[in-house]
């Protein structure tokens, strides 16, 4: 079990944010190595957060690809308003990591954030699949 938070105070002694475990099992396939990220609750609630996600894959597991799935990101990763998707692409993007996001996407109706998982998928930094093979696949791919 890993942690990529800790417990982080405002001045008026508010908890701010609070540790967020995980399971990371690391998968060799096509001697390209795999994070698949485990966790019971929400994760990703800010582009910082992947980053560190991102970071701990890295340094500790020697990857740069992770697979999450659809819940482990807050609601507003997927209302385009927020910018946190668009936030998260740019950390992954300026840090070299790969991202596959296991979920239904269908049920989502924006059109902005259709048009965003489709862009995302053509580029493969950022990758939205139905299954977990699906994931592994885009990302053994090579780019």
């Amino acid at each position: 079990m890993s942690v990529i938070k800790a417990v982080i105070f405002d001045m008026d002694g508010v908890i701010i944010d609070s540790y967020q475990r995980m399971n990371i099992t690391l998968f060799d396939i096509n001697n390209e190595k795999i994070a698949v990220v485990d966790a019971d609750n929400s994760l990703i609630s800010s582009a910082q957060n992947a980053l560190e996600l991102l970071m701990n894959c890295n340094y500790n597991y020697d990857t740069a690809k992770i697979i999450l799935r659809e819940e482990h990101f807050s609601s507003d990763f997927f209302d385009l308003k927020t910018k946190l998707a668009g936030e998260i692409l740019q950390k992954f993007s300026t840090y070299n990591g790969y991202l596959a996001i296991v979920g239904d996407f269908t049920k989502y109706t924006s059109s902005s954030l259709k048009d965003f998982i489709k862009e995302s998928n053509r580029f493969k930094r950022i990758n939205f699949v139905a299954s977990r093979e699906e994931a592994f696949r885009v990302l053994t791919t090579s780019f």
